[in-house]
């Protein structure tokens, strides 16, 4: 049996995930789909500029795993440019880079993941109460039933 594939850490959502050529009804339009950490990988090595040890150190996984998805994540957008297809950014296997807490006033905050090794966060930066329960936890992912957003375990459909 496999090993199960590790998350890759992710550290930004795009707002827009879907790109298509202009003037070309959807309908007729063939897609590629890229995935979230695909596009991660995209965007520390050609948007910031990162080397890409550092890109795979960001990302949590190794420089051969971070070069096979950036060599995956280009030969898909060459595809799309090329061929007049339509982008969509969605899925894949990988976490986010910050956990959400949330104090029993109501206020809400990240913390990066680099922090958490210390433990959850002992008072709120706003009110400094000490009643913290970490937000609902998603972790994003492809399981065997396809992609989607599992929480605790458990697939739910949007």
């Amino acid at each position: 049996m496999p090993r199960p594939p590790k998350c890759r850490r992710v550290e930004f959502l795009p707002d827009v995930t879907y790109f298509k050529p202009a003037g070309i009804p959807l309908r007729v339009l063939k897609e590629v789909r890229l995935s979230v950490e695909e596009a991660e990988a995209i965007r520390l090595k050609d948007l910031i500029g990162l080397d890409q040890e550092q890109s795979a150190e960001r990302m949590n996984i190794s420089r051969p795993t971070f070069q096979r998805v950036l060599a995956s994540s280009r030969q898909k957008m060459a595809d799309a440019l090329l061929n007049g297809k339509a982008i969509r950014i969605e899925g894949g296997n990988y976490e986010m880079a910050w956990h959400r807490f949330r104090c029993l006033n109501g206020h809400e905050w990240d913390v990066p993941f680099e922090e958490m090794a210390g433990g959850t966060p002992e008072l709120c930066p706003t009110c400094n109460s000490t009643s913290i329960t970490p937000a609902e936890q998603i972790a994003y992912g492809l399981d065997r039933r396809g992609p989607g957003k599992h929480r605790r375990g458990r697939y739910e459909r949007q």
